[in-house]
């Protein structure tokens, strides 16, 4: 004789089918909706869902577009430790010149372009480099005592120091003034602000063969990549004592 199956079997088995009964009304009510709002479609509808449609292009294309180009610029950076490490290693010595260096940087990991160039290329650098990382924390204004953060990146005696500046959301970052802080407060970092020489670190983004995304959507973001602020002005920096130094990306 066959065993009829249990009431707690069955529960489960009945409970997927009262889902897939309500599934089915909703998405009958939706298609109803839907096939009423279609004949709108030829009387201008179009029109917001075609924007909608561009607008959505856009941004995914710049989001996929973004990464890529992080990615590539933090193969060309490389990592910072390692880079402070093959400087003490450099026989001879690189030479080091009087004054103040300070580079902006994107993150605390990666070595600024600018830094990697002027040491490859010019064979030189500041007696005192501060690497310097702007953070926005999502807070209206940072108190003093929290503003900032000094790394000396392992050596204590190269004059290279790695210096964390925060800021909310409501406040405007400006450098000069924020080093100025630092030098005479509790850090007592060797900055001469009034003298030090800026350096910013750019890219120039070119089409190429690389994967990742189709021709069409590598030119829309190559069009869309030249509208952002100018990174002086936003941090305040002196034009005359503002060097920018670049490097090429290809996407």
């Amino acid at each position: 004789m066959t065993q009829s199956p249990d009431r707690t079997e069955l529960e489960p088995l009945t409970g997927r089918l009262l889902d897939v009964r309500e599934a089915a009304a909703f998405l009958a009510v939706d298609l109803l909706f839907l096939a009423a709002n279609l004949t709108k479609l030829v009387h201008g509808a179009w029109f917001p869902l075609l924007a909608g449609l561009m607008i959505f292009t856009v941004l995914t294309t710049w989001r996929r577009g973004r990464q890529l180009v992080s990615e590539r610029r933090e193969r060309k950076e490389g990592c910072l430790r390692t880079f402070v490490d093959e400087l003490h290693r450099r026989r001879p010595p690189l030479r080091r010149t009087p004054g103040t260096a300070v580079f902006l940087n994107r993150s605390k990991a990666t070595t600024p372009l600018a830094m990697r160039a002027n040491v490859e290329h010019n064979q030189i650098l500041h007696e005192h480099a501060v690497i310097l990382l702007i953070e926005t924390l999502p807070i209206p204004t940072v108190a003093a005592a929290e503003r900032f953060t000094v790394d000396d990146l392992g050596y204590s005696d190269d004059g290279i120091s790695h210096l964390t500046a925060r800021f909310g959301y409501m406040e405007q970052p400006d450098v000069p003034a924020a080093l100025r802080q630092a030098a005479a407060g509790a850090l007592a970092l060797p900055i001469e602000v009034e003298e030090a020489s800026y350096f910013l670190s750019t890219i120039e983004l070119r089409r190429g063969d690389a994967p990742g995304m189709t021709r069409w959507r590598k030119r829309l973001f190559l069009a869309s990549s030249h509208v952002s602020a100018d990174a002086a002005d936003y941090f305040a920096l002196p034009r005359e004592r503002t060097v920018i130094m670049g490097s090429l990306v290809e996407v």
